[in-house]
């Protein structure tokens, strides 16, 4: 078995290409204002549309309301919501239920307390993302919660055994993934600034070689 890769953040034609030619199980697309990654779900339908059914889309969104994921499902393009906010495990079980879609939820990781907090999302989230949490910022509550190129102390997951399949996020690029993987043990990973050559712009080059690397560390 080899590391799953989700490549997040994407927002061109030629980026999404590298990720789906180089293995990405999973490609995403940010609907979060703020974010340098911000697309609208017409650009990510158009994105969407040269990606093959085996890889999975993914909608990245925090704190929304039912308005602004009503806006992003409209399209019916994507397979996954991801949640990358303060939202609780019942406002997760809400969503997915309503709208229909598997859910992967963000927790921010600083400390031991931190990971307690993810098994009350067991039971509600499909998937779990495990991220550094953001200068200044809460569970959720940074203005920009994610793709800060912030790693956090991997050995606070380690060894831990989870009843739902989780991603490490956080930091990640080709320096540092194979020492990120043998240290907390994760079997699939989420990368964004670490594939990026300025904030927000991401490099094909840097996507297809981090995949590389990635197809060649066996997951435990």
């Amino acid at each position: 078995m080899t590391i799953d890769v989700k490549i997040c953040g994407l927002s061109t034609a030629e980026t999404v290409a590298a990720a789906v030619e180089g293995g990405a199980k999973y490609v995403g697309f940010v609907f979060y204002p703020p974010s340098p990654r911000m697309v609208t779900p017409e650009e990510a339908d158009a994105l969407a549309a040269g990606v093959p059914k085996h890889v999975n889309k993914v909608g990245l969104a925090v704190n929304p309301d039912d308005k602004t994921l009503r806006e992003i499902v409209s399209g019916g393009f994507l397979d996954m919501l991801q949640l990358h906010g303060s939202e609780v495990p019942e406002r997760v079980a809400e969503i997915k239920a309503r709208f229909g879609l598997p859910v992967i939820k963000c927790v921010f990781v600083d400390k031991p307390e931190d990971v307690e907090i993810a098994q009350t999302y067991e039971a509600a989230a499909d998937m779990l993302l495990f991220d550094a949490l953001a200068p200044g910022g809460s569970q959720g509550g940074a203005a920009l919660p994610g793709g800060n190129a912030l790693a956090f102390d991997w050995n606070l997951i380690h060894g831990r055994t989870w009843k739902k399949p989780w991603l490490l996020a956080g930091g990640l690029n080709v320096g540092n993934l194979e020492t990120a993987i043998a240290t907390s043990g994760a079997r699939a990973v989420d990368v964004s600034s670490g594939v990026e050559i300025s904030h927000g712009v991401k490099c094909p080059d840097k996507i297809r070689a981090f995949l590389e690397l990635a197809g060649t560390l066996p997951a435990d």
